[in-house]
């Protein structure tokens, strides 16, 4: 078998703190949302680029405190974007990890957490100015 994407379920409970969160902080889009019926649980798919996350508020869908850990381009420049808006529940740091990453996680509203990762290159991010968070 040979997987052609792979697409996270991440548990929420808030559609509202969750727009506020995926949509206007981290900038995805809503691609499409489910409701089976009025005042029924949403699932709905979530994108950024070529990042695709499913964000369910059925119980039976996902776990809260899940992780996302994505390997990407363009990590610190995103970095200096969200730390742009000031969202005031998340300040991530971004740090060079042991794994020879730049890094940077962000806890969304119902304990899930992605982790944004680039391969350090000394010659991009040698003088790349590290962030500690709030």
């Amino acid at each position: 078998m040979q997987a052609k994407q792979i697409i996270p379920i991440l548990r929420i409970f808030d559609v509202q703190k969750t727009l506020e969160f995926y949509i206007d902080w981290l900038g995805f889009e809503v691609v499409w949302e489910h409701y089976f019926e009025e005042n029924t649980p949403v699932y709905m798919e979530v994108k950024k680029n070529n990042i695709i996350l499913h964000l369910s508020e059925h119980h039976g869908d996902a776990t809260p405190g899940s992780s996302v850990f994505i390997w990407g381009e363009g990590v610190a420049e995103y970095h200096r974007e969200v730390i742009a808006k000031n969202y005031k529940y998340n300040r991530p740091g971004l740090e060079k990890t042991f794994y020879n990453a730049v890094s940077f996680t962000v806890n969304d509203p119902f304990g899930n957490r992605i982790i944004f990762n680039e391969e350090f290159n000394e010659e991009k991010h040698g003088a790349l100015e590290l962030y500690s968070g709030d």
